[in-house]
């Protein structure tokens, strides 16, 4: 497996746990247990797992009320892709 395969692999499960995360603190806020606090799903929202608490949100249908959430998720899903991008040009840069 070459480099590039492992990090979109990386990538894709740690969004994978994002979302997972999100149906638990949905399923948590159900059940009136302890919670996931809301500055916990930013970080994790914006350290490239913004996909998977953005499809958590609306799959779940958790925090979808919250401007902030509107607001945020987006945002980072954003600065996500534009992350990716550049992460995928410097490892795909050529220097020979």
């Amino acid at each position: 497996m070459n480099i590039m395969r492992a990090f979109w692999l990386i990538i894709l499960v740690w969004n994978i746990i994002t979302f997972v995360i999100m149906g638990i603190d949905k399923r948590k806020a159900t059940r009136g247990k302890w919670r996931i606090k809301e500055r916990t799903l930013f970080l994790l929202s914006f350290l490239l797992g913004g996909m998977g608490v953005f499809c958590g949100m609306y799959i779940f249908h958790h925090k979808t009320k919250h401007i902030s959430f509107k607001v945020l998720v987006p945002l980072a899903v954003f600065t996500n892709i534009l992350s990716l991008y550049f992460l995928y040009k410097i490892f795909t840069v050529n220097y020979f």
